[in-house]
């Protein structure tokens, strides 16, 4: 079994910064993609930014240049450096792992509970 386990989330005003980590655990052979998503009510869950095991990233039009993805491979942890918070950024941010738990397992998506985001202006 796989578990996430998120923290940082919290309230801060518009300009402000947040980071968000997620660190797996459980039965993990190997991870491939490690990335953040969040959801407002209503409206369907969004990446907000994806990294491989390279290190290639991957943002949406709306963070980029504004949020860091980091990963550290050997204690199985991914990050979102989140700054010039907007109140639009305002969401519930989840971290999604994919992830295999033996050698002859297929890749499955692992999902954390979520963090709560609230940007005010």
């Amino acid at each position: 079994q796989v578990q996430l386990m998120e923290s940082g989330g919290g309230l801060v005003q518009a300009g402000g910064s947040l980071r968000l980590s997620c660190a797996a655990s459980g039965s993990i052979f190997s991870i491939n993609a490690m990335g953040w998503y969040r959801q407002v009510p209503g409206k369907p869950r969004e990446l907000v930014a994806a990294i491989t095991s390279g290190g290639t990233t991957n943002y949406a039009d709306s963070v980029k240049g504004r949020f860091t993805i980091s990963r550290d491979n050997a204690k199985n942890t991914v990050s979102l450096q989140m700054n010039s918070l907007r109140p639009e950024d305002t969401a519930v941010y989840y971290c999604k792992i994919v992830a295999r738990t033996n050698w002859n397992r297929p890749w499955g998506d692992y999902w954390g509970q979520g963090t709560q985001v609230t940007v005010s202006s």
